[in-house]
């Protein structure tokens, strides 16, 4: 007898799931039989309780069977629409005998009232039509059957975006089913330069996917890129478009995201107007943009809903924001651990007094508080709602000041954490704000080993790694670097729209004019102050 050291494993059998079995007969297709149509698909989807196989008669006269999935359709519609004229022939052909060559015609022309409806005769394809929530009918002595598209999922109501917030724009957001989704992009964009091409990506979820684009104003070659990319995903599922997002991004290592995403329509729109693509994923209610650029990430709608002054002086503050995010606590850290001699005299003895006491270096203390802010803001995220916002209180308020009571930190390194918090919540795209926070902390480090040196040879690096970075062959830094004069009129402020008549060269866009600037002039030239009370005709009518 062999030791129980020396017995072999043996391997289980694997049991192959429906992928492989539908795999193995995608070129086998239905006979006249309904029992073996029956059998087949009794046999892949059998073990369900929801899917319900309903045999009945066609006028009468011939077997047939209804297949779907009870919880994905609208049992009206297969009551109503399905079932009843099937089942009763029309007035106009009762007393007549309808032979079997002809009953697929009469049946299509004169029976069903349902407008979606097709023929398919192999069997993988009715499987995968089931699955998506489709309906099967199969009548005895036909090489074909019936699919009704009878998809009815119960979904939320569209709603005010959660993520991206405005005080003037519309207040429509994305949701799941992507029908609705190309809907809301169709309403606001009524061209039919609009072109929506779908595919299905996931070897078991079979994901619907859809390309948007404008015809005659997107570049050919970036929507040729965009398709490739996608059908070379072989994955068993797309739960999500950031699936997406993780295989077709340019640099995969980069913190940076090259791919923006959005849950806003009119956002959408504006992108696929400047020549972008829009890729969108049935479940998911973000949709990703593609190219992307990083002046992009600071851009909100109301930047363009709002008057230019107005909504420049605001991305200012933004930018500053932005980098206050980034450099603010390495440069306390530099500042207070290596160059003390650049505060002024009144302050610099202020934080003196402030520091006396902490048992820690600037950079540690920097570093636990920084760690300590992104524990319990991630903390308040996952919470339920009611209780994230108290966490979110007492974390500030009292951790804060009890940090500062019991010695463990310095008032004015709170402070700085706290600006340093508030710059992060300022940028608009929550994934280029996470950027930022992450690259924070080598920054951090490198100022308290070499000082304002490190502070500077961090930020050196980070914008050659910005440099290098590419979007779907777009640099980054676009119309920056390099350097593109329209481009430049959106960049660090936001030009008048009439400035703006040419969309981005970077896109390369077919049609490069989005503005007529000949008809704003005659706009401004023929404008006249029509209740100008010194106008002679207003004084004879008053």
């Amino acid at each position: 007898m062999p030791t129980r050291g020396n017995k072999k494993k043996q391997a289980m059998p694997i049991k192959k799931g429906p992928s492989q079995t539908l795999e193995k007969l995608k070129d086998r297709k239905i006979t006249a039989d309904i029992d073996k149509t029956i059998a087949f698909i009794d046999e892949i989807l059998g073990v369900n309780v929801d899917l319900t196989i309903r045999k009945f008669h066609v006028f009468g006269q011939y077997d047939a069977v209804i297949i779907y999935f009870c919880n994905m359709v609208n049992p009206n519609v297969i009551n109503l629409d399905i079932l009843k004229p099937l089942m009763y022939m029309p007035p106009h052909l009762q007393g007549k005998h309808i032979p079997i060559d002809q009953l697929k015609d009469v049946l299509h022309n004169d029976a069903l009232y349902h407008s979606d409806c097709k023929y398919e005769s192999y069997l993988s394809m009715l499987i995968e039509s089931i699955l998506r929530g489709g309906t099967l009918v199969a009548v005895d002595g036909l090489e074909e059957v019936f699919l009704f598209e009878t998809r009815s999922i119960d979904k939320r109501s569209i709603d005010q975006p959660a993520t991206e917030q405005v005080i003037r724009g519309p207040r429509e957001g994305f949701i799941e089913p992507l029908g609705t989704n190309i809907s809301l992009i169709r309403y606001r964009l009524q061209s039919p330069d609009l072109r929506i091409e779908t595919m299905e990506l996931g070897l078991r979820t079979k994901s619907k996917v859809a390309v948007c684009y404008m015809e005659g104003l997107t570049n050919p070659e970036l929507v040729k890129e965009v398709n490739a990319r996608l059908s070379k995903i072989d994955i068993d599922g797309i739960l999500d478009s950031g699936y997406i997002e993780q295989f077709i991004e340019d640099n995969h290592y980069s913190p940076f995201p090259q791919v923006q995403y959005t849950e806003r329509p009119d956002k959408v729109v504006a992108n696929l107007l400047e020549g972008r693509v829009s890729i969108l994923v049935d479940g998911s209610p973000l949709a990703l943009l593609v190219p992307t650029v990083f002046s992009q990430f600071y851009q909100t709608i109301e930047d363009y809903t709002e008057r230019f002054l107005l909504m420049s002086s605001i991305r200012l503050a933004r930018l500053i924001a932005l980098m206050f995010s980034l450099i603010f606590p390495a440069i306390y850290v530099s500042i207070i651990s290596f160059n003390p001699e650049l505060i002024p005299t009144e302050f610099a003895v202020a934080v003196a007094g402030g520091r006396a006491g902490v048992p820690f270096p600037a950079v540690v203390e920097v570093l636990i508080i920084e760690i300590s802010m992104e524990i319990l803001r991630e903390a308040t995220i996952r919470l339920p709602q009611q209780v994230g916002g108290a966490l979110s209180i007492v974390g500030v308020l009292v951790i804060g000041q009890a940090a500062v009571s019991a010695g463990f930190s310095s008032p004015i390194t709170i402070v700085i954490i706290a600006l340093t918090t508030i710059g992060s919540f300022a940028t608009p795209a929550y994934n280029a704000a996470l950027a930022l926070r992450l690259l924070r902390f080598p920054l951090i480090i490198m100022a308290g080993i070499f000082g304002l040196y490190g502070v500077m040879i961090g930020l050196i690096l980070i914008a050659n790694h910005l440099l290098s970075l590419k979007s779907f062959g777009v640099p980054y830094l676009s119309p920056l670097v390099p350097a593109e004069f329209q481009g430049m009129k959106d960049l660090l402020i936001r030009g008048p729209l009439w400035w703006m008549n040419k969309r981005p060269s970077f896109l390369q866009p077919v049609d490069t004019d989005r503005v007529n600037k000949q008809s704003f002039e005659e706009l401004e030239a023929s404008t006249t102050n029509a209740l100008d009370p010194k106008n002679d005709k207003n004084q004879q009518g008053g």
